[in-house]
């Protein structure tokens, strides 16, 4: 069997054991999401081994998405870190055997606190079955593993309930993207929703001119401004015309071009600009892209230019539409 079909295989093998858990999921699920809502505290999660690697996924998840929460491994709770659960939180236990000795070991000392404990196993008679208030069942007809030993199918249906319980509760929470964003201020999201021209544009050393500066020395200052454009000022410091590289390649097809004409005769004099820095940056890009333009000046009410804002500005800074 080559790679691609074993691929196949392993991927229809875990597909089926979410399908499966599909047609199983019961009041339970409904209870867990119930118990996580009305917690004032946090969602412990614990768990050992490859469970425990995709539990610490599970809060991370849960903690990105509106449900206050963290991973403890149970090893480290018994050394000191059960002093992290109050008594406002509860436990997202998880072990497909439920038995797992590091795990059962803790588990007579959260119920000493009297706080909800959800357990995942893929026994419903385990030992942390039993001491769970709900019980989520994890259980595969098999792993994807052609041993059955390592943990495959199982931990991807955990995983999967981790994020079923985690979408439930955003919806529950009515958690929007402007949520999600205000937890990820340096992702995509949160530079769309946040981010604004202010933030970005260039306020120094802009490449200027007036209106009588010949073209000779406007391609000079278009050149040191590495900007690709010029912005053109009256006497009174307010935009009156924007010269691009482009403006000066077609005036170069042009049967009267001379480089001693004005900047001015060859330039846009109706630029397109903006006078609200305080537009987010996503919105600047959207009118850059729109108007087919690379530069955005940003005026005042006057007319006076305060900054500009280039496109190789928003892409550095990671602004998407």
């Amino acid at each position: 069997m080559n790679p691609r079909e074993i691929a196949k295989e392993v991927l229809d093998t875990e597909a089926r054991a979410l399908i499966d858990a599909k047609s199983r999921l019961d009041a339970s699920f409904d209870k867990a999401v119930e118990i996580m809502y009305a917690t004032k505290g946090k969602c412990i999660v614990t768990g050992v081994g490859k469970s425990g690697l995709i539990g610490a996924k599970i809060a991370a998840t849960l903690a990105s998405t509106g449900t206050p929460s963290f991973f403890i491994h149970p090893t480290e709770a018994l050394h000191g870190d059960l002093g992290m659960i109050g008594p406002d939180d509860c436990v997202l236990a998880i072990s497909y055997s439920g038995e797992s000795e590091e795990l059962i070991k803790i588990l007579p000392h959260i119920k000493r606190f009297d706080i909800p404990l959800i357990a995942m196993a893929g026994d419903p008679s385990s030992t942390l079955a039993e001491y769970g208030d709900v019980f989520l069942s994890i259980e595969v007809e098999k792993e994807a593993c052609p041993l059955g030993a390592a943990p495959t199918s199982s931990t991807t249906l955990t995983l999967a309930i981790g994020d079923a319980l985690a979408v439930a509760l955003m919806k529950k929470r009515d958690f929007k993207a402007e949520d999600f964003a205000s937890f990820h201020p340096g992702g995509s999201l949160g530079k769309r929703l946040f981010v604004k021209i202010e933030d970005l544009m260039r306020r120094k050393n802009l490449p200027v001119i007036t209106k009588n500066t010949p073209l000779k020395e406007a391609v000079v200052v278009m050149s040191e401004g590495r900007l690709g454009n010029v912005l053109i000022l009256d006497g009174e410091e307010r935009l009156i015309g924007v010269l691009s590289d482009g403006d000066v390649r077609r005036a170069l097809m042009k049967e009267d071009f001379t480089l001693e004409a004005p900047a001015l005769a060859y330039a846009n004099t109706d630029p397109k600009t903006c006078s609200t820095p305080r537009m987010l940056a996503a919105e600047a890009l959207e009118l850059i892209e729109n108007h087919k333009i690379q530069m955005l000046p940003i005026v005042d009410d006057e007319g006076r230019v305060k900054g500009v804002l280039h496109l190789h500005d928003l892409v550095e800074a990671g602004i998407k539409r």
